[in-house]
């Protein structure tokens, strides 16, 4: 199996493969999902439903889009469905952080924060 890669890596095929807008596009376009990922680490607070909606539906657009295309794009697919995944997943935090009690809960967990002493608490540092 490892020849046949080796053959077809060497062959024009590859060659117009590897210089077309079916591999760079979706190169470019990869992105988009890998700042997605990042996200689902962040704050609830921070996420933007309507731009999440909006991105969420874009890559299920494009993974139609590259399913249908001849020949059909595996590469532009699995982006836009790594996208489209992480959209939702941060769709659903959203809905739970703001709709569901998440908000609430989240506060309720943490622990009261220290007040912040000021100048005339400080201890002094001059001897």
């Amino acid at each position: 199996m490892a020849s046949k890669v080796v053959q077809w890596l060497q062959s024009p095929a590859a060659r117009d493969y590897f210089l077309s807008t079916h591999f760079w596009g979706p190169v470019a376009n990869w992105g988009l999902p890998l700042a997605a990922l990042a996200d689902l680490t962040k704050n609830e607070e921070v996420i933007s439903g309507p731009m999440t909606t909006a991105l969420a539906s874009y890559s299920m657009v494009f993974m139609r889009f590259a399913w249908r295309v001849q020949p059909r794009n595996y590469l532009l697919f699995a982006c836009h469905a790594t996208n489209a995944t992480a959209q939702l997943v941060q769709g659903a935090r959203f809905v739970n952080y703001w709709y569901m009690g998440g908000k609430e809960n989240k506060e309720t967990s943490q622990p009261a924060a220290q007040p912040i002493a000021t100048s005339a608490e400080a201890p002094s540092m001059s001897k």
